[in-house]
């Protein structure tokens, strides 16, 4: 498996990781126009971290 085929999944926790403390860190200090701009942005982070991090490639 190339080098960066095994990095992949690490690269997906990090993204899951920093989308879920930017949804914390805004919800505590954080106005409510940012809040809602965080959230709507950490979405399809997660989601593409998900894909990442669950990718198969025993092919």
């Amino acid at each position: 498996m190339p080098d960066s085929e095994q990095r992949t999944p690490f690269y997906g926790v990090l993204m899951i990781i920093a989308a879920l403390a930017a949804a914390i860190v805004v919800s505590y200090y954080g106005p409510a126009w940012l809040r809602v701009t965080v959230y709507i942005v950490a979405v399809p982070v997660v989601a593409v971290g998900f894909v990442f991090t669950l990718r198969d490639y025993s092919r």
